[in-house]
This record gives structure tokens, C-alpha cells and sequence, in this order.
């Protein structure tokens, strides 16, 4: 494995030896992924030099200091996030060669297809059902809370292709072209405004048996890996001290305490520092969760880090708008109805949006039940239905 200091000399040697394309998204990030910086603890056959995730760090840094800002997150975040490391994982060489370089230049965005109308947290109980037609799928069935499907080439679609059996084993994975003919996506608005989920409706879709990540039934366990990579993706890499939400609180704070009467900086600085506290607690958990990533396929940590950064997201965004007065309680005027992707420009927008990171990749509720289960090893639910035919569990 590379040592730091020997990725940031690579990340070096690749800007000096790029400066003519620097502006260029896909010919750079195309180099990146030629020289193995892109996803450095992937194999080095796919973008990678088989290092450990947290090392992306260094490269990222490196990057930053000659003022290449590429953000993932931005470019492809469930993709990059989620559906490279599960194509890495279960797809065949064909998919790895045709998909893996692209998504992580931007030229192929993807979207997630799991949640549907009738199951959002038990997604093993979709009945979006896939009937095989020689070497050929056809799919019906209707997914919903879908990020990015009216932008992106690609979607990562689980659905249900034997109801005879229980629910978790009658699930097949498939990568599906949002482009195909009965693939519609319309728009959901939200309460910030914005449009940037979808719910998509698939009608007599045909996929190709090769388009099939992993094997014919064994789609939940494709979908864990695609679900704990997402929880990663969605708490954040790692980042320097006092970025994210919290940066945009200590601003506030420095701006408005000189306003507030004696008792009143007293009890904000108190709730300031706590939450200044817990959001580098966060920021190095989702560090350690980072590091422990190798080949893609992060531990339950994933769970803690979702959990905490999407809390702390929720209590920061909070503190904003009330440190901030009545002014916070106003929004952009006209309340216009936008397909932004990049977050509300309002502090209110973002107050209203951080709801949307408790329940987005897994509720709270359910990252709790995963890591009292897993991590603690706590009696699990009662589960009434795992055992029992899909077909047969009332509706």
C-alpha cells in the first residue's frame, strides 16, 4: 500500500503533467482515474491503488491546494458513493470496464431505484415485480424518493423477480438506462421548494439478463452493499476542522453575540459550544468510518456516522434560524418551485432541507435498530414475515 507522502507526489506529478485540461471535468477527472488517484481503495485495475478510503483524503487535499475543487459530492454522489463500489463488487468485468471510469468523471450520473410507495424503510418487501422473457427482464412497478433521476444516465434498480419465496430472497439487482422506453420520471417538490427527488414509473421496461449485479435472487445482499456505502456517502468524508454546517453557525455566532444582552450570550455560547463540540466528534467519526472502508465495502460504523451527521445537520441548521431572529423564519420570495440539486440558498431552505437527512438513506430510527442489533448485539425486532412466501404476507 502507498504512503501518504508517495500519493501526494502522484496527485502532484498528475496536476503538473495536466495543467492544459484543468477546467476540463471529464478529461481531468479521466486522468485521475487512469493514474489510480480517483477511488484510491479500489483495485488499481479500476481507478484505484488499492489503498485505504481515508487516503482519499491526502489526494483530495492535494488537489484542493492547486485550486482543483471537483467535488463528488456535486458531480455523481450516488454514483461515485454508491454505485461504483457495488459494481466493483458484484458486476462483471463488461460493466466494470464500461461504467466505472465514467461515473466517477461525471459523464454517467446515477440515481438509486429502491423505495417504493408501499415500502420505504422495508425495502425487502417491494412488490415492483421483474418476469424473465428469454434473456431478458420486464419490468413494472413504481419507485419513489429518487435522487437525481431527472438528470441522471443510470439507475441502480432492485425489484422483485420470484414472489414465491420470502421476501429478502426473491430480490434480483440490475442496472437499468433511465433512457429506455417506459422508464418516466416525474418530479416530487418538497417543502424547501425544490424538486431534486423523482418518483419514476416503470412500464413494461425491458432489461438484459447481463445488466444483473450479482446472481438471480440474491439482490438483497447486493443492496447492503450499495445501503452501507450510502450511509457512508451520505455522512461525509473526511473534512477539515469546523467546514459543514457547523462553519456556517460560528459565522452567525461571531456576527450577532455582540447584539445579545449579557444572559443571552451566556446560554448561546453554552448551546454554541456544544454543538461545536459534538460536530467534531462527527467529523472524526466519519474519518475513522472512512478509513475502515477497503474495497468498498464499509462495516455497520457507516450506520453511526449517518446517525450523527444527519442529528448534528438537524440541531445545527436549527440553531441558525433561531440565532438569527425573525429573520429566519423568511424564505425565498415567492416560494419558487426550482430542480436544484445544490442545497436551498436560504438559511431557512437549508433549515427545512436537514429534515430530509434523518430520513434519506435509512431513518434515524432504523440506523438506531441496526446499530443496537449489530454493534451492541441487542434483542432485534419481532419480524413476523421473514420466513413466509412473499406472496403469502397479507397486503
Amino acid at each position: 500500500m502507498y504512503e501518504d507522502q508517495d500519493l501526494a507526489k502522484r496527485t502532484e506529478e498528475l496536476v503538473e503533467e495536466n495543467r492544459d485540461i484543468l477546467d476540463d471535468q471529464f478529461a481531468f477527472r479521466g486522468k485521475q482515474y487512469d493514474a489510480g488517484l480517483a477511488m484510491v481503495h479500489f483495485p488499481e485495475e479500476y481507478g484505484g491503488l488499492g489503498g485505504n478510503r481515508g487516503q482519499q483524503a491526502v489526494i483530495d487535499g492535494v488537489l484542493r491546494s492547486y485550486g482543483v475543487t471537483y467535488e463528488d459530492l456535486r458531480i455523481n454522489p450516488i454514483g461515485i458513493g454508491m454505485g461504483a463500489p457495488t459494481v466493483l463488487a458484484y458486476g462483471s468485468e463488461e460493466l466494470k470496464q464500461k461504467h466505472l471510469r465514467k461515473i466517477f468523471t461525471g459523464e454517467d450520473v446515477w440515481c438509486q431505484l429502491f423505495s417504493e410507495p408501499t415500502h420505504g424503510s422495508d425495502v425487502a418487501g417491494i412488490p415492483s415485480r421483474a418476469i424473465r422473457d428469454g434473456d431478458e427482464w420486464i419490468v413494472n412497478g413504481q419507485k419513489v424518493w429518487t435522487t437525481l433521476a431527472h438528470t441522471s444516465n443510470y439507475g441502480m434498480l432492485l425489484t422483485r423477480t420470484n414472489p414465491d419465496v420470502p421476501k429478502h430472497k426473491g430480490l434480483s439487482y440490475f442496472v437499468l438506462d433511465m433512457h429506455a422506453p417506459g422508464v418516466e420520471v416525474r418530479p416530487l417538490y418538497q417543502m424547501t421548494g425544490e424538486a431534486e427527488f423523482n418518483e419514476v414509473f416503470l412500464t413494461d421496461v425491458r432489461i438484459d439478463d447481463s445488466l444483473r449485479l450479482g446472481d438471480e435472487g440474491d439482490g438483497w445482499r447486493v443492496a447492503i452493499t450499495t445501503l452501507m456505502n450510502e450511509r457512508v456517502a451520505l455522512a461525509g468524508g473526511p473534512a477539515p476542522r469546523g467546514s459543514g454546517p457547523i462553519k456556517e453557525l460560528m459565522k452567525l455566532w461571531e456576527e450577532r453575540k455582540s447584539r445579545l444582552s449579557s444572559v443571552e450570550r451566556e446560554i448561546w455560547r453554552d448551546r454554541v459550544m456544544a454543538l461545536w463540540i459534538e460536530a467534531e466528534i462527527v467529523r472524526l467519526t466519519n474519518a475513522r468510518a472512512k478509513q475502515s472502508a477497503v474495497g468498498g465495502n464499509p462495516g455497520p460504523e457507516g450506520s453511526v456516522s449517518k446517525l450523527a451527521s444527519a442529528e448534528l445537520s438537524k440541531r445545527v441548521t436549527a440553531a441558525v434560524v433561531d440565532l438569527e431572529g425573525a429573520a429566519g423564519m423568511l424564505h425565498e420570495p415567492g416560494y419558487p418551485m426550482t430542480r436544484s440539486s445544490d442545497g436551498m440558498s436560504t438559511r431557512s431552505g437549508r433549515f427545512l432541507r436537514a429534515r430530509a437527512n434523518t430520513i434519506e438513506g435509512g431513518t434515524s430510527e432504523i440506523m438506531r435498530n441496526i446499530l443496537g442489533e449489530r454493534v451492541l448485539g441487542l434483542p432485534g425486532d419481532v419480524r413476523v414475515d421473514t420466513d413466509v412466501p412473499w406472496n403469502e404476507i397479507p397486503k
